[in-house]
């Protein structure tokens, strides 16, 4: 229906645009008799069109201003006054066209929806290995997970360890290990050696597809915003007919009642409207950020709570060296040299970490050789003519005699990542990683609160501790932590009371409630592909200093939205006064209509090429680097 609708509403343009011309041409030519008839003709594919949608929005039970349109259309045909009639059609077409590219342009399609869900598994059959349709995969199929692969269904280790990473369901920035026999569930990726899965469900039945009928079912509950101008509807449409009504019936002539109707014919509304949401869309996108449509950017113009997810949106979502503790008289550089260089044998996260930490610091990467790697747990070889163990403290507790002495995990901050390196069988010092709070959050934070964001609470899949910890100085209402997609809606919910809600977040766990909340925001630069499809709001930049800007866009664009509707309404009323006092005849009307538009286009293209809105202080993109292992918990 879409489709029809994008072809049909260019060639109602045309149609009136062309015979209004072809009109004038035939009198200039001698044909004028022609002339009333063209225009007659070009009217009324628009107002055949118009009366099929009025019907079906009535069916719905919806009346809009598009019945004046009608009516004045109507009308001018019936009394012979084709003119008028064949203005206001090209004026009712062209705003119509203009609305439609307006949603096409703000509701971009967003592509590749759950990319990441798995279509096929590896299955171990009968002492051989068969690539089988997630459909045919059944409970104890015993399954072979490759690295880099997501886990297409909930299982249980059955061979090797899994180093996976859990992100994309639970918001933990850190992967974590699974041992024989403990769950994995489905939608997580392996980051470590392949290993071997036993199925417990079938695919239909998996963590990862209950996530997807949540964002289906959130999405399903949220009504549509109405169009704007729809609001003042009633009220406008009584005024209207009752002021074309009582000029007909005081003065008997029903020209004036045209020339009402035509002067009220609701172009100002259909037009401002549309025009300033292009504008604002446009100009959010210059800061890097996507707005899906007119009733996302009018919510986003009034948002008052906010519920932001902490992995990936208030925390760059992966792991950082944040301390280097060399041994006493130990380079610190050199430590990361050595780790980063024997690092390079290894696929590991925290391994990729530390390798890109070296490159940015601009150290020379030796060559490793003779290099033992135990999944999951550490590495030991040969660095520059030197024997490097780089791993956690336990595995390194396993190499060297008494470093469970030496090292206390415990005085280390929650939440962050503890490497040791070990050189010619002694402790040379520990590498520290952390996934750390975004350094511009607090001031976004602050921000939010003077443009009048009255509750910021933050909604974490993480475990409680590590939530207040990384908090710690931001002012924050409250803390949800260790919360299922369930438990995150629960909370999106709860913040209805305080006012319209808007959810950030990054990851498919975040999806459902971005679908449920008043208006989503999704990470999108990094985030998954579901909460990017389930938002009505993508930065595309890792930036969160982004979503004041894009408030700011949304609410100066909304301003004088309304302030070209009330302009609008406001030099109607004087013109259908005016007419129905005999004032205006209905060509004069759809001209004077026809200026009016002008006027308030003009107005609402302000919300384009106004002032830059405020932006926070340009800082250095986030480095792409992951994280790992050895939590202290």
């Amino acid at each position: 229906m879409r489709d029809i609708h994008r072809f049909i509403r260019p060639v109602l343009v045309i149609l009136p645009l062309a015979g209004l011309l072809l009109g004038f041409g035939a009198s200039l030519a001698g044909y004028g008799s022609w002339m009333e008839p063209i225009w007659a003709v070009a009217t009324i594919p628009v107002l055949t069109a118009l009366l099929v949608e009025i019907v079906a929005n009535l069916r719905r039970g919806d009346v809009g201003l598009d019945v004046v349109a009608a009516l004045s259309m109507t009308g001018a045909l019936l009394f012979g006054e084709h003119l008028a009639a064949v203005v206001v059609a090209l004026m009712y077409a062209g705003g119509q066209y203009l609305e439609s590219f307006a949603e096409r342009h703000a509701k971009r399609e967003m592509t590749a929806l759950l990319e990441r869900v798995p279509r096929k598994a590896v299955r171990y059959r009968e002492g051989r290995l068969e690539e089988v349709s997630l459909d045919e995969v059944r409970p104890q199929d015993r399954l072979l997970i490759r690295q880099g692969d997501v886990v297409p269904v909930d299982g249980i280790v059955a061979g090797g360890m899994a180093v996976l990473d859990q992100s994309a369901l639970t918001g933990e920035a850190l992967p974590v290990e699974k041992a024989a026999g403990e769950p994995v569930m489905s939608g997580v990726t392996n980051v470590g050696d392949a290993f071997d899965l036993s199925a417990t469900h079938r695919a239909g039945e998996s963590t990862y597809a209950g996530i997807i009928r949540l964002i289906e079912a959130a999405q399903a509950s949220k009504a549509p915003m109405a169009r704007l101008a729809d609001r003042y509807a009633m009220v406008f449409l009584t005024v209207t007919v009752a002021l074309a009504a009582g000029a007909w019936l005081w003065t008997g002539d029903p020209i004036r009642a045209l020339a009402v109707l035509v002067v009220a014919t609701p172009c100002p509304l259909i037009l401002a409207v549309p025009v300033a949401i292009v504008a604002g869309v446009s100009r959010a996108a210059r800061a890097g950020v996507l707005i899906k449509g007119g009733g996302a950017l009018e919510t986003l113009a009034r948002v008052r709570v906010l519920v932001i997810d902490k992995t990936g949106t208030l925390t760059h979502g992966e792991a950082q060296v944040t301390t280097i503790q060399p041994s006493a008289g130990f380079p610190a550089e050199r430590l990361l040299q050595l780790a980063a260089s024997l690092d390079q044998a290894s696929k590991h996260v925290i391994a990729r970490a530390l390798v890109r930490e070296a490159q940015v610091r601009g150290l020379a990467l030796l060559l490793p050789s003779e290099v033992v790697e135990v999944p999951g747990e550490g590495l030991e070889g040969t660095v520059d003519g030197r024997h490097v163990i780089v791993g956690g403290v336990r595995y390194l507790a396993q190499k060297l005699a008494g470093l469970g002495e030496i090292v206390d995990v415990s005085q280390y901050p929650v939440g962050c990542v503890v490497v040791a390196v070990a050189l010619d069988g002694r402790l040379a010092g520990l590498l520290v990683l952390t996934d750390r709070l975004r350094t511009e959050a607090a001031e976004v934070i602050e921000r939010l609160r003077r443009l009048g964001m009255g509750r910021i609470v933050l909604a974490s899949g993480d475990r409680k501790d590590v939530a207040q910890a990384i908090t710690v100085g931001l002012h924050l209402d409250d803390v949800h932590a260790d919360l299922t997609p369930e438990r995150k809606i629960d909370v999106v919910q709860a913040g209805r009371e305080y006012g319209p809600v808007m959810m950030i977040g990054d990851g498919v766990n975040d999806a459902p409630a971005l679908a449920a909340a008043d208006i989503g925001v999704a990470m999108g630069a990094k985030g998954a592909a579901a909460s990017a499809e389930a938002a009505d709001v993508v930065l595309l930049v890792d930036r969160l200093d982004r979503i004041p800007v894009a408030i700011e866009v949304a609410r100066r664009s909304r301003r004088i939205a309304l302030q070209s509707v009330y302009a609008g309404i406001g030099l109607s009323l004087v013109g259908m006064i005016a007419a129905a006092l005999g004032y205006l005849t209905p060509v004069q009307g759809a001209l004077l209509q026809e200026a009016i538009d002008v006027a308030v286009i003009l107005n609402a293209l302000r919300a384009l090429w106004g002032p830059e809105p405020a932006r926070a202080h340009s800082r250095k993109l986030d480095r792409d680097q992951t994280g790992w292992l050895d939590r202290r918990v």
